[in-house]
């Protein structure tokens, strides 16, 4: 968890306290993000109190003994891997789900609006972290990019209904949906084009919901080399959140750490009369209000590529 300029490693600083016999939550259930969501809003709650209370201690000074273990440290000396590193399933996702993406390409098809979700998946090889390399591969020469809003699920449902899905979602992200546009071609589907390897940068964190007044309203975008691509806002969804989780759910278990993404707007290099596909070098980033930033450098297959 981030505290201004410095990590705190939750589990660490919990495993201490509770040597040292304080009074502060345990955590004793929870080793990785998806233990924590398993266990649901106890866990989440005895996480914020265990930062709440680490907090009075570093405000006090009263901290160095978490510090010599590496319990806090700067954000400068911690690689940041993705929030959701294995998701349990394929990253879920919805594709033509914004008006104006579907506008600059299904559309010119004579395709008619979507009248229910396109569901599809990237395979969980794919994720990497909010700051590590996409890999140029070398079964595609058409790479695209797609900043989308992700949605974190934090309860474990079926046959969930509009009027409570988001009792099931716990938080936000950001994904790039990196795409292999030929391969889509070539393989006639997207799994493949969507899930080589490298092609789901997803984080900075998870955002939880409450600190989102409005997941419907959020302003989007993404640079390529600091040139603007893509910059639209989540009101543009055809289907929203509450949507997409009823009709996943119908006769689908789904679960805690599963990750949806919700589509892409406008501005992908598909959508363009001369398209512009990313090239090795290349820095995206994408960002999106409320969530934060997360950069991604395309490098050489031969090259070593960031932790995944």
């Amino acid at each position: 968890m981030q505290f201004g300029d410095e990590i705190i490693d939750v589990i660490l600083t919990s495993e201490e306290l509770r040597k040292r016999e304080l009074e502060f939550p345990t955590l004793e259930q929870v080793s990785d993000m998806i233990s924590l969501l398993e266990w649901g809003d106890l866990a989440l709650n005895e996480t914020r109190e265990l930062l709440q209370q680490t907090t009075h201690l570093i405000n006090q000074g009263k901290d160095r003994f978490l510090r010599e273990i590496g319990a806090i440290v700067s954000t400068n000396r911690v690689h940041s891997r993705s929030p959701v590193p294995r998701p349990r399933k394929n990253i879920l996702c919805v594709g033509l789900n914004y008006r104006d993406h579907w506008l600059e390409t299904a559309a010119r098809r004579g395709e008619p609006l979507p009248s229910s979700p396109m569901f599809f998946s990237k395979s969980t090889n794919a994720v990497i972290g909010p700051f590590d390399d996409i890999v140029y591969p070398s079964s595609s020469s058409e790479l695209d990019y797609e900043v989308e809003l992700a949605v974190i699920l934090g309860r474990r449902g079926k046959d969930i209904s509009r009027m409570d899905a988001f009792e099931y979602v716990v938080g936000y992200a950001i994904l790039n949906d990196v795409s292999a546009r030929d391969l889509h071609r070539k393989h006639q589907q997207l799994f493949k084009g969507k899930s080589l390897d490298t092609f789901a940068p997803l984080g900075p964190c998870i955002v939880t919901k409450d600190e989102i007044s409005d997941p419907h309203n959020l302003d989007m975008e993404l640079k390529v080399n600091g040139e603007l691509k893509q910059r639209s806002n989540t009101r543009e969804m055809i289907f929203k959140i509450p949507d997409i989780v009823e009709i996943l759910s119908q006769d689908m278990t789904l679960e805690p750490g599963d990750v949806i993404g919700t589509g892409t707007p406008a501005g992908v290099a598909l959508g363009m009369t001369h398209p512009r596909y990313l090239e090795v070098g290349d820095v995206v980033e994408a960002k999106i209000e409320g969530l934060g930033t997360i950069r991604n450098k395309v490098i050489e297959k031969t090259q070593r590529a960031g932790q995944i």
